[in-house]
């Protein structure tokens, strides 16, 4: 009996499914185009989406010339800064179409993309794993939260482990404090503006300790949020931290 109301609810889902595709076809996340699939790109917009293929940096996911022979490199940048996380990952480098899909994501409510662009942050991010991985987002500010109504990362978080099969935690950290915006700040403005910024919740504490973390955000800059987030777990006995985003802006103003 069990078994034949699954397949009825199974049967009735496809049935709806296929009703709102006759109604609303499926269109490409960047325009208007029709595509064989939710969360896809068309064959125009999939060419100009700025992806992160081949040798990159193993600390934050900037592409660099020379052909990937699996080793780790560096960019320069993060040569400079000694991150404190062990490695990092970006899907796409921040700008035209990648910021077409960041800021529906972010500011129009277009939590349909979450999905395809986990799938994406998945595969990023299957290099970096670790065994018993919890999946962490980076936090957003209570009042930002009530502006907002939902936080991006936590979206992109959820999904992405789900994709990997991963145990997700969306309130591991908490932002202690209101930090504003990060646009307009120089590097060293970006790092003291998020400094003791964030901590563990107490309530997680427990799974924290003796983990590896992966920790996503939407965007990464300079590295100054994942910086001062990934301080935190270490310093509360994480076994390493690694991060992701889903676009690395190239160089920070």
């Amino acid at each position: 009996m069990q078994n034949l109301r699954a397949e009825i609810v199974t049967r009735g889902r496809a049935a709806a499914q296929a009703v709102i595709r006759a109604v609303y076809p499926p269109q490409c996340m960047c325009c208007d185009a029709l595509v064989a699939e939710e969360g896809a790109l068309c064959p125009k917009c999939w060419p100009q989406m700025p992806f992160v293929f081949g040798t990159c940096c193993d600390s934050c996911g900037l592409p660099l010339p020379g052909l990937d022979d699996g080793s780790a490199v560096q960019c320069d940048e993060c040569l400079t800064l000694a991150r404190p996380w062990d490695q990092g990952r970006a899907v796409m480098l921040y700008g035209d179409k990648a910021r077409q899909i960041l800021l529906r994501l972010k500011y129009h409510d277009r939590l349909d993309h979450a999905k395809p662009a986990a799938r994406w942050m998945a595969r990023h991010a299957t290099p970096m794993l670790m065994p018993d991985m919890l999946v962490a987002p980076i936090p957003l500010h209570w009042l930002r939260f009530l502006k907002r109504r939902y936080n991006q990362a936590a979206i992109l978080s959820a999904a992405m482990a789900r994709e990997l099969g991963l145990e997700h935690c969306p309130d591991l950290l908490i932002r202690t404090r209101h930090t504003g915006t990060q646009d307009g700040r120089g590097r060293e403005g970006r790092f003291r503006n998020v400094a003791n910024a964030f901590a563990p919740n107490r309530r997680q504490m427990a799974r924290i300790q003796g983990r590896h973390i992966l920790l996503v955000d939407d965007v990464m800059t300079a590295g100054a949020t994942f910086s001062a987030a990934t301080e935190v777990c270490l310093t509360h006995g994480a076994a390493s931290v690694r991060v992701i985003a889903l676009a690395r802006v190239a160089r920070a103003q």
